[in-house]
């Protein structure tokens, strides 16, 4: 019995191939960007790289666990972002994040993310109606700010601005047990702390206990003084070194407000997850917002406690949202950010909650160019021992299969095809580049599709040895030839999968390409190859031994089949 093909319809195979390559091409010019070129690794292109120096409010060296824990939250984020080529590497007390591009904000946006809190809102004012107050009647600057104790006001959202005041609707409105707000009121480090730093990291150390004692006192006087006085234009010394457990004066990400701010009630590392979501019913994009244990049980008990008001996440000291509570929110359930949000911004506030507390804040750093000079040699270099091998392939398959051995080049050709309308796909959506590591995943890719034919031809040869004719024997050499295919492919996709999570760096860009081509291999062979020499199969033309190369294994297939009627002739007489 010969085993079970099923009807054949190689056309419409083809057909189906020829409708993803034309849909993944229509994606390529008529969406996005229409850039028609993947996005270059560093290592061919170049890039910017970014130093990031720690900043502890002592001035004394940060610990090298510290540095490990912001170099591991750090590269979680860039791998948030997708296969990016983006390093992250420790350099003495620096952080060192090189990207591809000379695009410098987007190295210096991973890094700016740094000590993440939530405080209560205690009092708020819009710093152009300060400035007003203050020019009318100079002789009391203070007497236009809010008191301590005073409700936050409800300012209007702007979806031009950084989005505050964005009302919390909880998920669900019953009501757990009421616990206070923790908090403490220590006095605030000294400048005369012992430090081992230089004499800039002394000055540091100076400027920070300074910037503390005017914001971060709890005497209310002293707090007027500093909403009176803080100008939200110039850099702020005490970004990311605030202590967390005193109140807190300090301006909006936009610069547009300024709040008084209680002790944190919640630390940025116990919120276990942010992302951007577009509820449907409402027709708009917010962030739903999880804890870890601990933060949920604190949120379930300050948002019951405090319903109308506001809580503010800070962000290296200044307030980066400061939405008003709708309801209470029970412990364990996730809460919501609703507000005048673009998709982009949704997306951005929620990345920054998301991995937005690091152990240390980092100061302002300055980017440098990298040149891609050895990367293109080594491009060059790469390319050209892949097109030599690749011709070297094609030569033998036209040597050893004659005419199969153009179904194979073409197959080839077709599978390279959809891999770069894939490359630049990645890089447009997903921001993934290519670089030499990549490459060479590539390369090694298409050279296991070149396998997966030399499987399939020879199977073909096997059943044409048993005395089958060359269309007879395809349907029932592809039957055997594609479970070892399968076999082989899941073998080196789980390989190429295990590699991706376990290494870091360009070994992760080799291991996604290894097993993107995988996965191309596969499809290039069921829909392309099978459907073609299923074809040929049926041409009288390809049937010629002259043509397919197969005119010796029929030879064997005719001495076989004389030497086994001989054999029986004997054995009867």
């Amino acid at each position: 019995m010969a085993p079970s093909t099923g009807t054949v319809h190689p056309v419409r195979y083809l057909a189906l191939f020829g409708v993803l390559v034309v849909a993944l091409y229509a994606l390529v010019f008529f969406t996005g960007d229409k850039s028609a070129t993947p996005k270059l690794g560093i290592d061919l292109q170049g890039g910017t790289r970014v130093t990031l120096t720690a900043r502890t409010p002592d001035g004394s060296a940060p610990s090298q666990d510290s540095l490990k824990q912001a170099q591991e939250i750090i590269e979680t984020r860039v791998n948030g972002l997708g296969v990016s080529g983006s390093e992250v590497v420790i350099d003495g007390d620096n952080l060192v994040i090189t990207v591809p591009g000379d695009d410098s904000a987007q190295a210096r946006s991973l890094g700016q993310t740094a000590r993440l809190y939530i405080r209560p809102v205690t009092g708020s004012i819009d710093v152009a109606t300060r400035d007003a107050s203050r020019t009318a009647t100079p002789e009391t600057p203070a007497a236009e700010t809010p008191a301590t104790d005073a409700p936050a006001p409800e300012a209007p959202a702007d979806g031009t601005q950084t989005p505050q005041n964005r009302p919390f609707l909880a998920q669900d409105p019953t009501t757990p047990e009421v616990a206070p707000a923790p908090g403490t009121t220590t006095p605030a480090p000294t400048g005369d702390a012992s430090s081992d730093g230089t004499d800039e990291g002394d000055a540091a150390a100076a400027e920070i206990a300074a910037a503390r004692a005017l914001r971060q006192s709890s005497d209310p006087t002293v707090q007027q003084q500093a909403v009176a006085n803080l100008d939200c234009s110039v850099a702020d010394p005490l970004r990311g070194n605030d202590d967390p457990t005193l109140p807190l004066v300090a301006c909006s990400q936009d610069g547009l407000n300024i709040y008084l701010l209680g002790p944190s009630i919640i630390d940025g590392q116990e919120i276990a997850d942010a992302s951007s979501v577009f509820n449907s019913q409402q027709s708009r994009h917010e962030i739903s917002l999880s804890f870890k244990t601990t933060g949920s049980n604190t949120w379930a008990a300050f948002t019951s406690a405090n319903i109308g008001k506001q809580a503010a996440f800070t962000l290296d000291s200044k307030v980066v949202s400061a939405p008003t509570i709708q309801g209470a929110t029970p412990a364990g359930s996730a809460t919501s950010i609703t507000g005048s949000f673009t998709a982009d911004s949704a997306k951005e506030l929620a990345n920054t909650l998301k991995y937005g507390s690091l152990p240390l804040s980092f100061a302002a750093s300055e980017a440098e160019t990298v040149s891609a000079t050895l990367g293109l040699a080594s491009l060059q270099a790469a390319l050209i021992a892949g097109a030599v091998g690749l011709v070297l392939v094609l030569l033998y398959c036209l040597v050893y299969y004659r005419m199969l051995g153009v179904l194979t080049a073409l197959s080839l050709i077709l599978s390279g095809v959809m891999v770069y309308a894939i490359m630049v796909l990645l890089g447009r959506y997903i921001g993934f580049t290519l670089d030499l590591a990549g490459m060479a995943g590539l390369i090694i890719g298409i050279g296991m599709t070149a396998d997966s034919f030399v499987v399939f031809f020879e199977r073909i040869k096997d059943e044409m040895r048993e005395g089958r004719s060359f269309r007879s024997a395809v349907p029932r050499g592809w039957a055997r030839a594609r479970r070892t295919i399968l076999s082989g492919n899941a073998v080196s996709f789980i390989a190429a999968a295990v590699l991706y999570v376990l290494a870091v760096g360009q070994v992760r860009g080799f291991a996604f390409t290894l097993g993107l081509t995988t996965i191309l291999d596969v499809i290039v062979v069921f829909l392309v190859t099978w459907p073609l020499v299923s074809m040929a199969s049926r041409s009288a033309f390809w049937s010629k031994p002259s043509v397919n190369g197969l005119g010796a294994v029929q030879e064997v297939a005719r001495e076989r089949k004389v030497a086994a009627a001989a054999s029986a002739k004997e054995t009867r007489a």
